[in-house]
């Protein structure tokens, strides 16, 4: 059959992702991928100069996705089916743009691991992320804060002269707009992925890209790349140089022989063919290549310890099939950021496909063997030079009109267009797809004010980038002006002068409670732990006056609501924090964070025996941060019993 690409649903289990959290991210980063300085010591110079290159301080401008739950019910999700007579690629692209399915006809197998379930949990950089198939990771160390968002799509003509999907959108953390284009020539076994990310700024930006695949794990799995060498992190925020495939008495390429969790970045020479592969017991199973921009190449394993496979059944279900992940970056190591010139682009290719190679080889003992075998495998089934002969053919056609819209994303990349007057050809940014989050920003540029709501809501999102604070700060000095003012000045560090902004809008605001929170936050982070309590204790009495009805505001006061009783329990005034919690709407207090919340409001209060109660009661907290032992930690306050299983969530050793 000729390749086709068509509109499809995809019926799956699905938690909805619920509102975002209305309150700017304004606290620091708590990265579980961080280095210790004086870990860095030693480290090759392109690679410590690369990691210490504009780390993130926040996510903004994103804001935080922490509406999610954990009930589900059959959601019909939009799909884009690209299909031949060999391979059939399942895209979800209001969900990132991921491919939640990659199915090889002939053999009938799944090459990715496609989780059966959509739940959505606290993993990328603003929150909420899925795990399965394969995902477009962009921006800064980490899931990319879009894995949850809508990606425009559009057909594109192919360059075999049929027809390709091309996704698109506008990277906010860093300001960059990306393509990721999916062609399937007819009778391929093997997906081509063309990829470009642009910085059309008069700046360097710094870049991040890793393609993230997540495959079947059992205990015949093995993970091959043409390395004898990784990069080892383990999560002590150390990185350790260590031999493949054997360390610290165990073959690591086997990911079920690492009882905690671990990433290996493979040290890929220079000159080889870039690859990596996972294979099951009869050396079949899915291989990853690409043109030589895109140089690293890694395995994230779970783990056998009790910890990792709770994490997992979190994302998934009971039952269901361990996975593993297998990676490839534009760096050696996902700590680090590339330097992006202005004006220039990254730009490569991927081809995802089946490998079956001779299992006694790839299983063998001796790794030179079994590495050079997965390597002649797929030079057979995709030689090198195809793929680079692919590579030039797509940039031909990179920059081609696109056709149908099958899919709209966001319309945070038509304002920078209109803003900055960028010519993106292949990528465009139509002002019809201006809504109302980016409305008034869209005055502002073009009155140089900064537009009063119509209606008592909470403050929309802040845009932060310098061009957005310049006008900000030459626009008439109204309340809500203030507000983003101060948040935009926050994230370019200048916290003082934030404060002030802040302090300032605060004189005449008719709704003082944003204001009041980011002025308690900012004493949080300078320690003043005191006056941040009060200022939030304030601030969620001025809320409840002002609230009305709706999601947004249920949004508001629990996530309000979730810091002031932080806040006011660092500093041991538990009445205060009760008072908070009994003005929370009472469906929320139901909800698995904020029984946590009680749980440890109780024990400040002295009632271990009620606090217990809530655990045995049961909940689950949707949110749980990957690697945060909060669920256990609390429970260590009330007992010294052993941490029931489904709250041991400690997979971070």
């Amino acid at each position: 059959m000729a390749t086709s690409v068509r509109r499809a649903v995809t019926t799956l289990p699905a938690a909805p992702l619920g509102p975002e959290n209305p309150l700017p991210g304004l606290r620091t980063l708590d990265q579980v991928h961080e280095l210790d300085d004086r870990a860095k010591d030693g480290l090759p110079r392109d690679m410590k100069r690369q990691i210490g290159n504009a780390p993130l301080r926040t996510t903004l401008p994103v804001r935080t996705l922490d509406g999610y739950g954990r009930e589900r019910t059959e959601t019909e999700v939009e799909s884009i089916v690209i299909e031949n007579d060999r391979l059939r690629a399942t895209v979800l692209p209001g969900l990132g743009g991921r491919i939640h399915s990659l199915h090889h006809k002939p053999t009938g197998r799944e090459l990715v691991y496609r989780n059966p379930v959509l739940q959505p949990a606290d993993f990328a950089l603003n929150g909420a992320w899925y795990s399965g198939g394969i995902e477009w990771n962009i921006g800064a160390t980490g899931h990319t804060t879009l894995t949850c968002a809508p990606l425009h799509a559009a057909i594109v003509p192919a360059p075999d002269g049929g027809e390709m999907v091309r996704l698109w959108e506008w990277e906010r953390l860093r300001d960059l707009p990306f393509q990721v284009d999916l062609w399937l020539p007819a009778d391929s076994d093997f997906l081509y992925v063309g990829v470009r990310v642009r910085n059309p700024h008069e700046r360097p930006v710094p870049a991040y890209w890793w393609s993230n695949i997540a495959v079947p794990e059992d205990e015949h799995t093995r993970v091959l790349a043409p390395a004898d060498e990784a990069w080892y992190f383990g999560y002590e925020r150390n990185l350790a140089r260590v031999p493949v495939p054997h360390f610290d008495g165990a073959d690591r390429t086997r990911p079920t022989r690492s009882e905690d969790p671990a990433d290996y970045f493979y040290e890929v020479p220079e000159e080889s063919r870039k690859w990596i592969a996972s294979l099951d017991g009869a050396g079949q199973g899915l291989a990853q290549t690409s043109t030589d921009r895109l140089r690293g190449r890694k395995l994230f394993v779970w783990g056998t310890g009790a910890g990792g496979r709770r994490w997992q059944e979190w994302l998934t279900e009971p039952g269901t099939g361990g996975y593993a992940e297998i990676q490839a970056g534009l760096a050696r190591t996902q700590l680090e950021h590339v330097p992006l010139d202005p004006g220039a682009d990254f730009s490569w290719l991927e081809a995802y496909g089946p490998l079956s190679a001779d299992p006694a080889l790839v299983h063998g003992e001796d790794w030179t063997a079994a590495r050079s075998e997965a390597a002649r495998a797929l030079e057979a089934a995709l030689p090198r030079a195809s793929v680079d002969a692919a590579y030039t053919a797509w940039l031909a056609h990179a920059d081609h009109e696109v056709g149908e819209i099958l899919h709209t994303g966001s319309g945070w990349g038509a304002l920078e267009v209109l803003r900055g007057g960028h010519k993106l050809p292949g990528t465009p940014f139509p002002e019809s797809t201006i809504g109302e989050q980016q409305r008034p920003w869209l005055e502002l540029l073009r009155s140089g004010v900064f537009p009063a709501p119509r209606k008592v809501v909470p403050p929309g999102p802040s845009l932060v980038a310098q061009h957005w604070r310049d006008m900000l700060e030459t626009a008439p000095a109204e309340p809500l002006t203030e507000y983003h003012l101060g948040v935009a000045q926050w994230h370019a560090g200048d916290l003082a002068q934030a404060v002030r902004s802040w302090e300032r809008g605060l004189q005449l605001a008719p709704s003082r409670w944003p204001l009041l929170r980011n002025l308690a936050l900012a004493d949080c982070e300078a320690g003043h732990g005191e006056r941040a309590a009060d200022l939030y204790a304030e601030a969620f009495a001025d809320l409840c006056e002002e609230r009305r009805d709706g999601e947004h505001w249920t949004a508001a006061t629990a996530a309000l609501g979730r810091e002031a009783i932080d806040a006011l329990l660092a500093e041991g005034r538990t009445a205060e924090a009760r008072t908070v919690w009994e003005g929370l709407r009472p469906a929320t207090r139901t909800t698995g964070r904020f029984r946590l919340i009680e749980a440890r409001l109780l024990v400040a209060e002295g009632d271990k025996e009620a606090a217990r109660a809530v655990y045995d009661a049961g909940f689950e907290v949707a949110d749980l941060r990957e690697g945060s032992t909060e669920v256990s930690d609390v429970w260590a306050t009330i007992t010294d019993e052993p941490v029931p299983a489904a709250y041991d969530f400690r997979r971070l050793t």
